[in-house]
């Protein structure tokens, strides 16, 4: 359990979480890279920026499938 109190008083940023769960949505990432963010980054700022580009990807979808139907399109 200590473990994870530990995590979770790590310094990182919530925005150096985004950045990080941004890049993890393109599969694009150096193991260099995620290896400082490993040892960085609070597990609960990763999780939520995570739930974040989650429903921020969903509205980008949704909002592009209202344009496309809408601006006639898909019509066949």
């Amino acid at each position: 359990m200590s473990g994870l109190k530990e995590a979770t008083a790590r310094r990182g940023t919530f925005w150096q979480s985004m950045r990080a769960v941004a890049w993890s949505f393109f599969g694009v990432r150096r193991g260099v890279d995620h290896q400082r963010d490993v040892d960085r980054l609070n597990p609960v700022h990763v999780v939520i920026a995570g739930l974040v580009g989650a429903a921020v990807f969903i509205a980008l979808l949704i909002l592009l499938v209202h344009w496309v139907v809408g601006s006639g399109i898909a019509a066949g």
